[in-house]
């Protein structure tokens, strides 16, 4: 063989190898492209389901069908249309919320369509709906996927021209109710403004009756506009405005009156902050708990928030397929209503209107209990709010007036702390007796109505409002004397002072469903200076103990040195802390307190009048910058009956004005708690 047909031979290899080469890449480069072309259908697939899901979880639906279409043959039953309202009426009215999906799937079945499944659970006005099935197709043209629309992507055992029944029953809140069983909170007959579309007439006549109404019933223009211009209004329908209260003026054109059920709050604006009230459920509170539906209400304050789940109750109610005849094919949710409990109170509603009335909408708060059981009888903070507004429709003028003022209607004063002032002189007193450095018997010389310790003071002084030249304990305290606790409180020291707080509930959290800040003796571990000890010893310094708080430590005097915990709930046990300061020291102050009622120069003297056996002790805490300055004067009295013990009282008087006090504002509840609570 000649060598040149060896080397055309060779080359011809060369030629068909490369060949082959070229093929092989190319077909490996066809079936990469039509792999990696596969995984971006089957990613784009999966986003389409996933954005269709929070589409329907959002209550968009138009959206959520813009990533379907519907095949002619299915077409023939159900248009794009009709399926669009079927997710409205459907997915509507069983409130459908927080859809999830899971397990998703998406699978190529042939060059155009592909198959996908995947979980899901959502959130019904009767529950959760979970592992439920869904399976379907997705058809891929020209990069455009969509999602081939079929009755079972309602609820997956749903075909052609089935429908969803839904029957509901919601269930009824709970009563909140006083111990004699008067209602504080519950579900009463309301009224409530709307407006008939059709009946407002058309172009000027429209105009000028949407005007009669807004000036009639407080409304705007714009919000009567917005109301019938909802999506779901038809012309004949009843458009909510708002609740009205009283007298039902007449009504201009296009306006209706209907009864409805709300809640309504007898005592108004007498127990607003602990009562609380309700307000709509929102996306928010569906999002922080899956058992709320959109249609209901929940607690938005005070008790009603603190035991909403126990009032709430559970709806009732059942959701199921049925044929285009009505025959029920399949049932997804049967529930049973579960009507909200009752929650009793200890309180007496009766009492606490007196005690509220009785503080004249001026800034203070009276707390009245059982010291025996620790039965809190009166809550009340003044000023106030009307829940009832706040629940059923408050105008923003209202509402504006609410926040405007100074004095805070929202804060609950009964939980806000206070330096207590001379009450606290009982306090210190019994510790000092325990600690046996307080001899009921000796006799101090004060002169003036100043006094420091020594040059080390400064210009500090302590000061007091009569002088009395010789005082000894029962003195101290008909006459309210600063400068004398102050130097028995320094006698005693800080260290046998604090053994002593420390017995009360300082520090402690009090188990009630009241929002608070544990009492306080200081700001620090630590007194920072004998001046503020001194000015702790008769109630001031930064003492910071709220109404409840107080009427919790003074218990002692009703229990023979026991302390009593308090309580709100009426089932609950009662919680004792025993030996707090010892009976002698109570036996020895309870005459003095007394003396303070009968004794003409007793500060709290004209409560005497009464003819009701009381004790008592005033106090004033004085706010202020410096020491020269005129501050805000916090007025206190606290009052019991000594012979039976069977009501205890706080009340406080904030920044009270001259000829004011505390124990001016006490007689009338004071006269109700004597004839009711022996």
């Amino acid at each position: 063989m000649k060598r040149s047909d060896n080397h055309r031979r060779n080359k011809t290899g060369v030629y068909l190898t490369s060949a082959l080469v070229l093929v092989l890449a190319a077909g490996g480069g066809y079936f990469y492209y039509q792999k990696t072309h596969e995984e971006q259908v089957v990613s784009a697939g999966e986003k389409t389901i996933q954005q269709f899901a929070e589409r329907l979880s959002t209550g968009d639906y138009k959206k959520a069908m813009s990533y379907t279409q519907i095949d002619s043959q299915t077409k023939k039953t159900i248009s794009e249309k009709e399926a669009l309202e079927k997710y409205q009426n459907i997915y509507g009215a069983v409130a459908i919320k927080g859809l999830e999906i899971s397990n998703l799937k998406v699978t190529k079945k042939d060059s155009e369509t592909y198959s996908f499944s995947y979980k899901a659970k959502m959130n019904t006005s009767l529950g959760e709906l979970k592992d439920l099935s869904y399976k379907g197709t997705l058809t891929n043209k020209n990069d455009q996927i969509k999602i081939n629309w079929q009755p079972n992507l309602i609820f997956p055992q749903m075909e052609d021209t089935d429908k969803v029944s839904l029957t509901s029953e919601e269930a009824k809140r709970g009563d909140i109710l006083d111990r004699n069983g008067k209602k504080l909170a519950t579900t009463g007959k309301l009224k409530q403004l709307g407006i008939v579309p059709r009946k407002l007439g058309e172009k000027e006549e429209k105009t000028a009756n949407i005007k009669s109404i807004a000036a009639a019933f407080d409304l705007s223009e714009d919000e009567i506009n917005q109301a019938i211009s909802q999506s779901w209004v038809q012309p004949d329908y009843f458009v909510p405005l708002k609740i009205i209260d009283g007298q039902t003026p007449e009504l201009p054109s296009g306006a209706a009156i209907q009864e409805v059920d709300g809640r309504t709050y007898p005592l108004g604006e007498a127990a607003a902050q602990l009562i609380g009230y309700v307000g709509d459920i929102s996306a928010e509170d569906i999002k922080k708990n899956a058992e709320l539906s959109s249609n209901g209400k929940i607690g938005r304050s005070g008790l009603e928030m603190t035991y909403d789940k126990e009032l709430r109750g559970t709806n009732g109610g059942k959701l199921s397929i049925t044929d285009a005849d009505g025959t029920e094919k399949e049932v997804l949710i049967d529930q049973e209503v579960k009507n909200g409990q009752d929650i009793k109170l200890t309180l007496d509603a009766d009492a606490q209107k007196i005690a509220f009335d009785s503080l004249g909408a001026k800034a203070g708060s009276t707390v009245a209990t059982s010291p025996k059981t620790g039965e809190l009888l009166v809550l009340a903070s003044s000023p106030s709010y009307d829940p009832n507004k706040m629940t059923n429709g408050i105008s923003q003028e209202d509402y504006q007036a609410y926040t405007e003022n100074k004095d805070q209607p929202f804060i609950s004063r009964f939980a806000t702390g206070y330096a207590p002032g001379s009450t606290f002189k009982m306090i210190t007193a019994a510790i000092g007796l325990d600690n046996q450095t307080l001899n009921p018997d000796e006799v101090l010389t004060i002169n003036g109505l100043k006094w420091q310790k020594d040059q080390s003071w400064g210009s500090y002084q302590v000061t007091r409002v009569s002088d009395v030249p010789q005082v000894n304990l029962r003195n101290a305290m008909i006459y309210s004397d600063n400068i004398y606790m102050a130097q028995e409180t320094l006698k005693m020291g800080e260290k046998k002072f604090r053994e002593g707080l420390n017995k009360f509930i300082f520090g402690e959290d009090l188990d009630l469903p009241i929002s608070m800040n544990p009492a306080q003796i200081s700001n620090k571990d630590s007194f920072k200076s004998e001046i503020l000890l001194a000015d702790t010893g008769y109630g001031q310094g930064e003492l910071l103990i709220n109404p409840i708080q107080q009427a919790t430590m003074y218990s002692v005097f009703a229990n023979n040195g026991n302390l009593v915990y308090p309580k709100l709930e009426m089932d609950k046990e009662t919680k004792v802390k025993q030996n707090v300061i010892a009976s002698t020291a109570v036996q020895t102050i309870l005459p003095d307190l007394k003396d303070v009622v009968q004794d003409t120069n007793g500060t709290a003297h004209s409560l005497a009048t009464l003819g009701i056996p009381i004790t008592a002790k005033t106090g004033t805490a004085e706010i202020k910058e410096k020491q020269d300055e005129k501050g805000q004067e916090n007025s206190f009295l606290f009052a019991v009956n000594p012979d039976t013990n069977g009501y205890l009282m706080i009340s406080m008087l904030e920044d009270k004005a001259e000829g004011d006090s505390a124990t001016k504002r006490a007689p009338e509840l004071l006269q109700y708690l004597n004839q009711n609570y022996q």
